[in-house]
């Protein structure tokens, strides 16, 4: 099958492009910057440039769209520019040509509203109830892809929930590096159970989802390693791999939420250069329960994970040398 990877620069994107690559189909991919991945064509451009989507999507039968704009900050405009409009961009295309498999990667957030997701499945996508601009559009992305679902183009999402891995600069990076500077602190003392992703089960559980695009389309899959652990001991691991000490101090969830409101006010007005070390929404996610059943995704894709977390912590050590 000639598959297009749109964001495959990104560290998800490019696993899941090296995965495609290896399962022998020919892979275009789509993204600003070259993607690294040997045996893929890189389409240099943008998912929010109707030309450019025409240009990468030509000839393909297949569709994995993981481009998306993923920031606790930044002007709505900018995520509704990329996560919904690009989308739709994407799908108008894929329609026209006659792609016949198209994943959508989408994210447990859109289905959160602030309670605890404990022991549940895909809950249905809200952008009305989700929070903030990231998970609002990408609810509606999903929502739009899932909307053209049809025996024609089998449309299905999948959410994985928290990947990291050797690589990962945005999860793991910022845990290592706030920890290395003893800005790491732990909400009601990382006692909240969430499930995670090493990189290698996210990847081909994505492309588990494309070959199986037939079966279970028109449906929402999150995607985990199926080993929820409390926050706290996964930042320990996390940083005990990279050699430096794990967090040990805490604060209440409230003021941690308190924080990151009153920081989101001053990131709105004079921006930093970097992400918010804190908002309301990752003080939400840090101090409440976030674990799935994963039987329904396992059963359609007939997929499971190869990569327990303690071998993937053991793998994220050895890249720390």
């Amino acid at each position: 099958m000639i598959v297009l990877v749109t964001g495959a620069s990104g560290f998800l994107g490019r696993a899941v492009a090296a995965e495609l690559v290896a399962a022998g189909h020919q892979v275009r991919t789509l993204q600003r910057r070259p993607s690294g991945v040997d045996g893929a064509t890189d389409v240099l451009g943008s998912i929010t440039d109707p030309a450019d989507v025409a240009r990468a999507i030509d000839g393909a039968e297949g569709v994995v769209h993981l481009a998306a704009k993923v920031s606790l900050a930044g002007a709505p405009e900018e995520f509704r520019a990329v996560n919904v409009e690009g989308t739709r961009s994407l799908l108008d295309a894929a329609e026209r040509i006659g792609v016949s498999h198209f994943v959508q990667v989408s994210s447990p957030s859109v289905a959160y509203s602030g309670s605890a997701l404990a022991g549940v499945a895909a809950e249905p996508a809200s952008p009305r109830h989700a929070h903030g601009d990231y998970a609002r559009t990408k609810a509606e992305g999903e929502l739009l892809a899932l909307g053209r679902d049809s025996n024609r183009m089998r449309v299905l999402a999948i959410r994985p929930h928290l990947v990291w891995g050797p690589g990962d600069t945005m999860l793991v990076g910022r845990i290592v590096e706030r920890a290395r500077r003893g800005r790491l602190p732990l909400l009601n003392g990382g006692t909240a159970l969430v499930d995670t992703t090493y990189i290698d089960n996210a990847a081909t559980g994505i492309v588990a989802a494309l070959h199986r695009a037939d079966e279970a389309h028109g449906k929402a899959y999150v995607l985990t390693n199926g080993e929820p652990r409390p926050v706290g001991e996964m930042f320990a691991g996390i940083c005990r791999a990279a050699g430096v000490r794990p967090p040990g101090w805490s604060i209440p969830a409230g003021l941690g939420r308190a924080a990151g409101s009153a920081i989101e006010r001053v990131w709105a007005v004079k921006p930093g250069i970097d992400e918010p070390p804190m908002t309301r929404f990752l003080a939400e996610q840090l101090s409440t329960s976030h674990w799935f059943d994963q039987r329904d995704t396992r059963r359609a894709l007939a997929w499971s994970p190869s990569v327990s977390i303690d071998e993937g912590l053991r793998r994220l050590a050895l890249s720390y040398g």
